[in-house]
């Protein structure tokens, strides 16, 4: 038998920690003398105390180590244990490498030596054939299924692309959505394609728009959102349907969000 500070030398668990472990239940001492209140541990419970660390290395709680205490010896339970907190670090790892990225924008922004400006122009696009998917999304990150699954029902169609060809996603919700959110996307082809269950083929009509193409990552996009705004207020338009953007460099071409390419449209109508 172990005394609790030499169990806490090779366990190389504070004895505070030990008694808090034995006081919630997730270690407790092997024997404890009721006259002096002295703790002590078998040697085989320094196995239980390395799985403790381990599982504490891994992120889970105190409480969930209880839980996958009473189940270590069934794979399948411990299986599921670690199944959910690969989830959860994997979704904690992606939160942390966007807000990576928005630290680096923000910090190469001011950086710069010259002033922020976008230029806003008045255009007509005209009428153009398309093959568009209208689907509702989890959330604006998840854009990439509607193009998966446009492509999966258009791969066997050898679809030709316009030249140029214009791949773009319109939002048409009237306001900002944290989820659900309903998007249009579309893509100018040439020729003549049967519908299939979400893709459906039609001529988009003429359209005038303010439009502001600029070159770098989506975390700028807001900042040129307001540039085009502003634009609309000081040369008399307004919003007359829904904004969409053009990905003329898009991630499909490269992964380097520096080298991204994208206009901002806004229909507009004179006030």
């Amino acid at each position: 038998m172990l005394k609790i500070g030499e169990f806490s030398k090779l366990s190389r668990v504070s004895v505070r920690m030990l008694r808090h472990y034995d006081e919630i239940g997730l270690l407790k001492p092997a024997e404890t003398d009721r006259f002096t209140d002295y703790r002590y541990y078998r040697e085989d419970q320094l196995l239980e105390a390395g799985r403790i660390a381990a599982l504490k290395d891994m992120g889970f709680s105190l409480a969930d180590i209880i839980r996958i205490l009473e189940v270590y010896d069934d794979r399948e339970k411990l299986e599921q244990f670690f199944l959910a907190r690969q989830e959860e670090l994997e979704a904690l790892s992606k939160d942390t490498a966007y807000k990576l990225t928005l630290l680096d924008a923000a910090r190469k922004r001011l950086r710069k030596e010259e002033d922020m400006s976008y230029s806003v122009t008045l255009k007509t696009i005209p009428e153009r054939y398309a093959a568009t998917i209208r689907m509702t999304i989890p959330r604006y990150e998840d854009e990439g299924m509607i193009w998966s699954k446009m492509a999966e029902e258009t791969c066997q169609m050898d679809l030709v692309e316009d030249d140029p060809c214009l791949c773009a996603v319109t939002y048409l919700d009237g306001e900002y959505k944290e989820e659900n959110v309903e998007m249009l996307a579309w893509k100018t082809v040439r020729g003549s394609y049967p519908d299939t269950e979400h893709v459906k083929f039609c001529t988009l009509p003429e359209v005038t728009v303010a439009s502001c193409t600029y070159q770098g990552s989506y975390t700028q996009i807001t900042d040129v959102y307001t540039a085009v705004i502003a634009w609309m207020e000081s040369n008399g338009y307004e919003p007359a349907e829904p904004m969409f953007n053009i990905y003329h460099v898009s991630p499909h071409e490269t992964q380097n969000p520096d080298e991204f390419v994208t206009e901002i449209c806004y229909p507009v109508r004179k006030k």
